[in-house]
């Protein structure tokens, strides 16, 4: 229990940094330009850092509870499984919403899809590497 809470935490952690770099960025900046009509003009740090550490413990869970059904052999691999798996559902179809509903920009929507398939990435291989459902 002692190393999911803290494999919990720093995912929550890693998940903060992660978003902060992907959108807060040079680039993600410029592409994100399309949202400024509807985007907030002040952040939430609280609010923001309790809604990631949340998602830490919510995607550890869902990795312990998934782990044993995931393919690949190793942790590593199954870590990586969980990631794309993840990545279809959280990522894949919201960029695939945006361009149904909206009239974003290819060069953002790929954006999107590649930060978020590398946040999956890094959050699939630290549980695969640190969490096993037997301990």
């Amino acid at each position: 229990m002692t190393t999911f809470i803290i494999v919990a935490v720093a995912s929550g952690i890693l998940f903060g940094a992660l978003d902060a770099l992907i959108n807060a960025n040079p680039l993600a900046q410029r592409l994100f330009q399309v949202y400024r009509p509807i985007a907030r003009t002040s952040l939430n740090p609280v609010a923001g850092v309790v809604i990631d550490l949340v998602f830490g413990f919510v995607m550890a869970g869902a990795f312990l509870l998934l782990c044993e059904s995931l393919p690949g052999g190793s942790g590593l691999l199954r870590g990586v499984s969980f990631a794309l798996f993840v990545w279809f559902f959280r990522v894949v179809m919201s960029v695939a919403s945006q361009w149904m509903m909206f009239q974003v920009p290819a060069r953002t929507l790929l954006y999107l899809l590649a930060a978020g398939l590398a946040e999956m990435l890094a959050l699939g291989v630290l549980y695969g590497l640190t969490l096993s459902p037997s301990g």
